[in-house]
């Protein structure tokens, strides 16, 4: 799935893609808040990166505000549903442990790393504002995933083999669904 349409069907086409990962930011930083929170009690080893990792979707939605809030423009109208859906998500992983919330991480940032990187080479030649701040938050994105996939069993049970399509897919969607609103 193609992040963005063709540059001159769409003259505010940076805009959106700012409107959108930063939207997805929120519901990262509410992904991890749940984790954290539900950590507490399934895997407490886990919960200083998780919040580490929060910190830093923070400073990322931050970083996408500013580019939009300089532009003029309002979150997307997907910003609440990411939070809410985070939430969510964070939670029912966590209550699995360690390897569900290692998998979300995986599968959310695999799929979220696709789109920076599909999102920068769209956006070079017609808003590289927009692409320098895109391409600003992907080695800590790239980190949070490398890091999750150190906590991944070499093998892994058929739950943790299910957990990260549905997730990959629900994450898709969002972005999808966020792009058209």
């Amino acid at each position: 799935m193609k992040t963005a349409t063709a540059p001159a069907a769409d003259p505010d086409l940076g805009a959106r893609i700012l409107k959108v990962n930063h939207a997805g930011e929120n519901g990262a930083i509410h992904i991890y808040l749940a984790q954290a929170f539900v950590a507490r009690l399934t895997a407490p080893s886990m919960v200083p990166e998780l919040l580490a990792f929060k910190s830093h979707e923070e400073h990322h939605r931050d970083i996408f505000w500013s580019a939009l809030s300089g532009r003029g423009h309002a979150a997307c109208r997907s910003y609440w549903l990411c939070a809410v859906g985070g939430l969510v998500l964070g939670f029912v992983t966590a209550l699995f442990g360690r390897s569900a919330m290692a998998a979300t991480t995986v599968a959310v940032e695999r799929v979220v790393l696709r789109h920076l990187y599909e999102q920068i080479e769209v956006l070079w030649d017609i808003d590289p504002r927009a692409a320098d701040v895109i391409r600003s938050v992907i080695a800590e994105e790239q980190h949070h995933h490398d890091q999750s996939a150190l906590h991944l069993p070499v093998r892994q049970r058929w739950w943790l083999r299910l957990l990260q399509p549905v997730v990959t897919s629900s994450t898709e969607a969002v972005i999808w669904l966020g792009m058209t609103l």
